[in-house]
């Protein structure tokens, strides 16, 4: 009977691994937006595409230069910066000290998990209404709803992060006598730490996602509102650009979270080995 052998890619030969990672992988996750880019600009142009359904991308960067000269795009640009900065380090902050804490705890489990799963449960326009009559239609109103947004993403994958630690590891520690805190900070930590970037890569965009909505309780300036505003004069350019925007933050905001990873993450063999 022949017994099947399973060989260690470190074991490989290096031109079959050569050969495995020849593939231009980094170069076709950009190429193939590019392409897109130019398959969209060919139907708008041969009137495939309708101007008033969809502009060319010629013309949406062309109304975006327009903006940025009279001060209307960084303006608006730095208002729904400043909201989703401002909500996510609340968010942030406050989704993951829960995340330790009902990991860590299961009394705090019993008294915590139950409720904040029911609130991730309600839709953000369920609230909405309720959200006017608490903070009225002003900044503070916008930030409650990016901060709820971001904090339950990273909530729900740190209290993940923690349960999925090995539990001998927790055991040696009781053995070799590290304290509470030593043992927080040695294993469950660094444990917990690959789910933890996940979650903030899911709450940067959560935090995207709250703030469109936010940005529709009476704002007067951020690109909710110039949306809203190019809506009600059928700029359809305007709103092309606005979701281009949106769109370039999230690359940029993955990409942040990538190079985190990649920094904090070269112990861990999974992530040595992407990055090799």
């Amino acid at each position: 009977m022949t017994r099947a052998v399973v060989v260690p890619s470190a074991s490989l030969p290096a031109s079959t691994r050569a050969r495995s990672r020849g593939f231009p992988y980094r170069a076709v996750s950009w190429l193939t937006p590019v392409a897109v880019l130019a398959l969209w600009e060919l139907l708008a142009r041969t009137g495939v595409l309708p101007k008033q359904v969809l502009p060319a991308p010629s013309s949406v960067l062309a109304k975006a230069g327009d903006l940025l000269a009279d001060g209307e795009l960084v303006t608006n640009l730095l208002a729904s910066l400043q909201r989703s900065a401002t909500g996510f380090a609340i968010g942030a902050s406050l989704g993951l000290a829960l995340g330790l804490l009902v990991g860590l705890s299961r009394v705090a489990e019993a008294l915590l998990d139950r409720s904040i799963q029911m609130v991730r449960a309600v839709p953000f326009l369920a609230i909405l209404p309720l959200v006017i009559v608490w903070f009225g239609i002003g900044e503070a109103g916008k930030i409650f709803l990016i901060s709820l947004g971001t904090a339950v993403p990273l909530y729900l994958t740190t209290v993940l992060g923690i349960r999925q630690i090995d539990p001998k590891l927790l055991e040696m520690t009781d053995v070799v006598g590290l304290g509470r805190a030593a043992q927080i900070r040695w294993v469950v930590l660094p444990g917990a730490l690959p789910s933890i970037l996940g979650g903030l890569r899911l709450s940067l965009t959560a935090a995207w996602l709250a703030l469109v909505i936010a940005e529709t309780l009476g704002a007067d300036a951020g690109l909710g509102f110039m949306a809203t505003n190019a809506r009600e004069f059928l700029q359809t350019d305007v709103i092309v650009l606005v979701v281009i925007i949106y769109a370039v933050i999230g690359i940029l905001c993955d990409l942040v979270t990538r190079l985190l990873e990649r920094r904090l993450l070269r112990w861990h063999p999974t992530y040595a080995r992407l990055t090799a």
